[in-house]
């Protein structure tokens, strides 16, 4: 049995995302060399935005918030500039950091991610259209591929439309005789995102990446500029791993990568093609080189931040 879960943009998770985006997207708007590394955390009338920013840019970070969220929360600013000792290895066309960064892509489903992903996505999507508020779903999925389980938790949707709702998305879905239907599963709720719960960048790296059964780098992408290879090198690993699946007819491919803070060549970049491993080769792997191929000095990202980033039509999806 597979599982997977999908959370709403208006989740307090989410909302951080969205909020550490957004302020990257409008550093590149008019730097594109921006250097950005920023963090925020929203609960209970207070967000807070901390990090790295280092741009000729002039962002109103306050103003952004508001244009997202009104201005009903209070919002403190500690941002600073990059560290010194850190822009000396990317200046010169070095990693920001260390780290591992894992791509994959499975012949399973037109989006070449897992089936249990697309379908918490999906269910997901298809609630929060109607009731843009804070929420999850989750599927699981029985040997043969079928929708065993689903699971909706949404503010201010009755349990009973929710039911409604999931039956609706599931009548053209791979679903059992009995699948379970679990709506609300602790009673209908009104008070959500940071009036219920706090939230802070990075923390639904499952969702943003490829579900719970595939393995994670580690890092996470939101609030990054892409000079931070976890989040270029991740988008890289992704665009090898489809390129592998199509121009192999393969099944089901994993790309690993890693990289030493400082410098331009990976220290691993292996390429896994239903189950036998290889170098991957034919790429320009530096960071200048990957955010060259893929066009990331643009102003993309928040967009990114809301269902996941992978299988939305990215470029490095394609």
């Amino acid at each position: 049995m597979r599982t997977a879960e999908s959370v709403s943009p208006m989740h307090p998770d989410k909302i951080c995302d969205r909020i550490s985006d957004a302020i990257l997207d409008a550093c590149l708007e008019q730097d594109k060399n921006s250097r950005v590394a920023i963090e925020t955390m929203g609960g209970h009338g207070i967000i807070t935005i901390t990090g790295e920013l280092t741009t000729t840019a002039y962002v109103d970070i306050r103003s952004i918030v508001i244009a997202m969220l009104g201005d009903k929360y209070g919002v403190q600013i500690n941002v600073v500039k990059q560290s010194p000792e850190i822009s000396s290895g990317v200046d010169t066309g070095g990693a920001g950091d260390q780290g591992i960064m894992i791509g994959y892509a499975t012949s399973e489903t037109k989006e070449q991610l897992p089936l249990e992903v697309v379908l918490a996505r999906s269910l997901n999507q298809f609630i929060y259209k109607l009731h843009p508020y804070d929420g999850k779903t989750q599927i699981t999925l029985d040997d043969n591929g079928k929708i065993d389980t689903a699971v909706a938790s949404w503010q201010n949707v009755s349990t009973a439309e929710l039911n409604e709702l999931v039956r609706s998305w599931g009548s053209d879905k791979p679903v059992k005789a009995k699948t379970v239907i679990r709506s609300n599963p602790a009673g209908d709720w009104n008070i959500g995102g940071f009036e219920a719960d706090t939230g802070l960048t990075g923390r639904k790296l499952a969702v943003d990446n490829y579900g719970p059964t595939v393995p994670l780098g580690g890092g996470c992408f939101s609030g990054k500029d892409p000079s931070k290879v976890d989040r270029s090198a991740a988008y890289m690993a992704r665009r090898i791993a489809v390129d592998y699946l199509e121009g192999r007819r393969a099944k089901e491919v994993f790309v690993r990568l890693a990289y030493a803070i400082g410098y331009d060549q990976p220290v691993e970049a292996t390429v896994i093609i239903d189950g036998a491993s290889e170098p991957v080769g034919g790429y320009d792997l530096s960071p200048n080189g990957i955010i060259d191929f893929l066009n990331l000095r643009t102003p993309i990202y928040t967009k990114t931040a809301e269902y996941g980033h992978f299988g939305n039509n990215f470029v490095w999806d394609k």
